[in-house]
C-alpha cells in the first residue's frame, strides 16, 4: 500500500500484534514498521522478522539488546536493590522502556507520526509504554489497539483468516507470560485464585523442589562498585554471567516468588515470577553492602530501594527522579566491591561468606575472644548519647517515675 503515514509497532510475533499490522494499516491508512527485540525471551525472532514482511510490514527489524538490557537497565536496578513491594524484581518493567526508547529512535528514523504496542487497557505495561513515549518524545502518538479493538483471541483468530493473515498458532496456554533475561511472569488461568497452589506447569524455568539436586552446590560472585563481574574467580561477562547463574539457580529450584500486587492501574492481582539470577545477585549484592555501608546508608538506602522499584515499576524510568536517585545510588556503591560465597539447595540460596578489602567490618573490634581491642569504658558515654542525662535520670527515679 502506498501511504505517507507510518506507525512503528513493538511485534511479538504472536496473534495480537500479528492481527495489529494489518488492523493499524486500516484503521490509520498507514505503512507499517515492526520491531522486534531480544531481551533473552529465546523466541525465534528471525521467524517473526519474516512474518511481519509477509503480513505488510514495509520494514522488519530485529534487535539484539540483551547487553544494553543489563548494562543500562539490571545493573542500576540492582545497585539500587529495586525490588517492587519487596519481592518482585521487576523483570518486564525494566525492559518495557528501553523497548520504547528503540521504537521512538526508529520511528524517527522512519519520520512516523506514531508507535504502537500490545499491551491491553488492564495491565502495567501500557502505562509504561505510554509514558516513556511522552518523555522522550511527546510529539509521537502511542496507539494501543488491543485496547482499542475490543477483540477476544477467537475473534483475532476469524480476523486473520478473513484478512489472510498468516499465523503460527501454539495451543492455548492456561496462562498469560512474559519473560526475559531478569525474570518470568505468569498470571491468569487457575492462578486467579490466591488460595490455590501454583500447579507445576506454571513453572518452566526452575526445578521442583523434587526434582532438585540433594547435593547442595556453591559459587562466588565478585563485585565491583555494586556492579558483578565475576564468577568463582574469573573475571564474567555480564550477560554470560546472568546466563551462567540463571543455569545454576534454575537447576536448584531457586527464584521462585508467589505474590498478591498492587498493580499501577489500581487492582490487586496474583503475579507468579521464575527470576533465578536476579534472587541469588540481589542477595549477594545487599550482603555485600552490609560489610562496606554504615549503618545510616544502609537504612537510608533501604528506604531509597523501594522509591525506585516505585518509580520503575510505574513506568518511570525516563524521569528526573530517577536520574537523582541514581547518583544517590552510584555514590552509595563506591565502596560496594568485593565477593559473596552463596550456597544453593533445594530452592533456597544462602550467604555463607563475604569478604571485601573495603570492609567496615574490623574481627578485632567484633571479637569476645584473645585479640579483642575494643575499648570497653568507651561505652559509658552512651548514656549521655542516647539516653537521658545522668542528673535528670537520678531526679526521675528519686521521684518514683517509672520510664
Amino acid at each position: 500500500m502506498a501511504s505517507n503515514k507510518k506507525i512503528v509497532l513493538a511485534y511479538s510475533g504472536g496473534l495480537d500484534t500479528s492481527v495489529a499490522i494489518r488492523w493499524l494499516q486500516k484503521q490509520y491508512d498507514a505503512e507499517i514498521v515492526t520491531l522486534t527485540i531480544d531481551l533473552g525471551a529465546n523466541a525465534d525472532l528471525e521467524e517473526s522478522r519474516s512474518r511481519a514482511l509477509e503480513i505488510g510490514a514495509i520494514r522488519a527489524d530485529v534487535v539484539d539488546l540483551r547487553e544494553e538490557f543489563i548494562t543500562e537497565y539490571v545493573w542500576p536496578a540492582l545497585q539500587a536493590g529495586a525490588l517492587y513491594e519487596g519481592v518482585y524484581p521487576l523483570a518486564t518493567a525494566l525492559g518495557r522502556p528501553l523497548i520504547a526508547k528503540h521504537l521512538i529512535r526508529i520511528a524517527q528514523e522512519e519520520g512516523a507520526f506514531a508507535i504502537a504496542h500490545g499491551c491491553t487497557g488492564k495491565g502495567n505495561d501500557q502505562v509504561r509504554f505510554d509514558v516513556s513515549a511522552a518523555a522522550l518524545a511527546p510529539d509521537l502518538k502511542v496507539l494501543a489497539p488491543a485496547r482499542e479493538w475490543g477483540m477476544g483471541r477467537d475473534e483475532e483468530i476469524e480476523y486473520a483468516k478473513r484478512e489472510d493473515i498468516p499465523l503460527k498458532l501454539a495451543s492455548p496456554s492456561a496462562y498469560s507470560t512474559d519473560e526475559n533475561l531478569w525474570g518470568r511472569s505468569v498470571e491468569a488461568g487457575s492462578l486467579e485464585d490466591p488460595w490455590f497452589e501454583p500447579p507445576e506447569d506454571a513453572y518452566v524455568w526452575t526445578s521442583s523442589i523434587k526434582n532438585a539436586p540433594e547435593q547442595q552446590e556453591y559459587i562466588e560472585i565478585e563485585f565491583d562498585k555494586g556492579v558483578p563481574i565475576g564468577l568463582n574467580g574469573k573475571p564474567v561477562a555480564p550477560l554470560l554471567l546472568v546466563q551462567t547463574i540463571h543455569d545454576l539457580a534454575s537447576r536448584h529450584g531457586i527464584g521462585r516468588i508467589d505474590h498478591i500486587e498492587n498493580r499501577l492501574v489500581g487492582i490487586k492481582s496474583r503475579e507468579i515470577y521464575e527470576a533465578p539470577a536476579a534472587t541469588v545477585l540481589n542477595l549477594a549484592q545487599k550482603s555485600l553492602e552490609s560489610m562496606v555501608l554504615t549503618k545510616d546508608q544502609a537504612r537510608f538506602k533501604e528506604r531509597m530501594a523501594s522509591e525506585y522499584a516505585d518509580l520503575v515499576y510505574n513506568g518511570l524510568w525516563f524521569s528526573a527522579h530517577r536520574i537523582d536517585l541514581d547518583a544517590y545510588v552510584r555514590s552509595t556503591q563506591q565502596f560496594v566491591s568485593g565477593t559473596v560465597r552463596l550456597r544453593l539447595l533445594k530452592g533456597s540460596v544462602d550467604v555463607v561468606g563475604r569478604k571485601s578489602e573495603l570492609a567496615l567490618y574490623q574481627h578485632e573490634l567484633a571479637t569476645y575472644d584473645t585479640g579483642d581491642t575494643f575499648d570497653h569504658k568507651s561505652s559509658e558515654g552512651f548514656i549521655n548519647i542516647y539516653g537521658l542525662p545522668t542528673r535528670t535520670q537520678a531526679r526521675i527515679q528519686g521521684k518514683g517515675i517509672e520510664r
